[in-house]
């Protein structure tokens, strides 16, 4: 767990197919960030148990998986108000 936390690239290329639908790719996506907070749930659980005391470790985990999902709301909310704009033109 520590490892993938203490990774400091983020890597665009990390879907797998680049065939397959955009569906699949936010799928993708989003299985990734809950990875993620999944993982720094885990460490922050180590150190609130002392199992761990890599505080800083977890704390940094934390922010990658908080920063991640705001990414993703706000990728969500340009593409929602994309669709909300194409309804709004006229024909």
């Amino acid at each position: 767990m520590q490892q993938l936390a203490a990774s400091d690239r983020i890597e665009p290329n990390l879907i797998p197919n680049s065939d397959v639908s955009i569906s699949e790719d936010f799928k993708f996506v989003v299985r990734s960030i809950n990875e993620q907070q999944n993982i720094a749930g885990d460490m922050m659980k180590a150190v609130d148990t002392g199992q761990s005391e890599d505080v800083v470790g977890a704390m940094v985990a934390s922010q990658k998986a908080s920063l991640s999902f705001s990414m993703l709301m706000e990728m969500r909310n340009k593409v929602l108000n994309g669709i909300d704009d194409v309804m709004r033109m006229s024909l």
